[in-house]
């Protein structure tokens, strides 16, 4: 594949198959108090109760399934905010790698402890994407290691697209479908898999307002690097969004919309406290758009929720 070549619906089924073995099939939940809320009927996806806590875990093990015998010996580097790094660590295992992940300083200790008992050796840089991903590189550089990108490489983009079939498979008449943008690897998955298989249902990326990376990338036409970026949702906060993300999102993407940090815990305490389920700040943002009245769905909505790896102290700091 060329550097901008979108994934097929070919690309995506191989990715399914190849992870039905290890991956969870995760259900679509009604999200009842939401349904009444808009008057439409609304799901949510729980990735949270995907293996390692995230939807980054569909990715990994299918990049990791197309590695040589001999780069899989030589082991792996995730450079990440934390969930790739946890799927990461969890597919090395599976394969019996080893692995090496690259976290920001400003890591949430629920993140790092989770790469950790997974058996990933954690190496600290920065603050950033860029950071991240330079520490990485020279790891490769040293220690001969293979980078597993956390979002643009359309073996992860396929990976994380299954979600978007699985959805598509389970509700065929879907109206509206709500995914979180980060660097873009799982929205382009999405967005492709779902459009693809039901070319009338209407896609949104959701991004928090301090990271509109997708936002301006389409305002220039092409991606475009943030100044920098900030908020409660830190597996979303990429300064850039990916330049083969950007083309599916192109062909994908209906529209993008912003949530503020306010809007996000009274998402996450909405889900918590009426749908019982425990969803990180990034997770939550698809219902915080719903919420806020950013989009107005028309019918069957369906919100994905990408991951749950926040803990009881960080709950206690969010949500008082």
């Amino acid at each position: 594949m060329i550097a901008t070549q979108l994934i097929t619906l070919g690309d995506l089924q191989d990715a399914a198959r190849t992870i039905r073995p290890v991956a969870v099939r995760t259900p679509l939940l009604p999200a009842d108090i939401v349904s009444e809320q808009l008057g439409v009927p609304v799901w949510v996806k729980p990735e949270m109760l995907q293996r390692g806590g995230a939807f980054k875990f569909r990715g990994a093990y299918n990049f990791l399934s197309h590695l040589s015998a001999d780069e899989r010996a030589r082991g792996v580097v995730a450079p990440s905010s934390g969930n790739h790094a946890q799927a990461v660590a969890l597919a090395a295992k599976l394969y019996g790698v080893p692995a090496v992940v690259v976290m920001p300083t400003t890591v949430t200790q629920a993140k790092r402890s989770g790469a950790e008992r997974l058996g990933a050796r954690i190496e600290l840089a920065g603050t950033t994407t860029a950071h991240r991903m330079a520490r990485a590189e020279e790891l490769v550089e040293t220690e001969g290691l293979t980078l597993v990108p956390p979002y643009d490489h359309p073996m992860i983009i396929a990976g994380q697209g299954t979600v978007g079939l699985e959805i598509a498979a389970d509700m065929p008449g879907v109206n509206t479908v709500l995914v979180p943008v980060g660097g873009g690897g799982f929205s382009a998955g999405v967005a492709a898999a779902i459009k693809l298989s039901l070319p009338n249902a209407r896609m949104i990326g959701v991004e928090p307002s301090g990271a509109p990376k997708l936002s301006r990338a389409r305002e220039a036409g092409r991606p475009v690097r943030l100044e920098h970026s900030g908020g409660l949702a830190d597996g979303l906060l990429a300064v850039e969004i990916g330049h083969i993300t950007f083309a599916h999102h192109q062909r994908y993407i209906d529209d993008v919309v912003l949530v503020d940090d306010a809007t996000l815990r009274g998402a996450m305490r909405l889900l918590l406290d009426r749908l019982k389920l425990v969803v990180e700040p990034s997770g939550a943002i698809t219902i915080a758009a719903l919420l806020s009245g950013k989009i107005k769905p028309s019918g069957a909505t369906v919100a994905v929720l990408s991951g749950g790896n926040i803990e009881w102290d960080g709950l206690r700091e969010l949500l008082g």
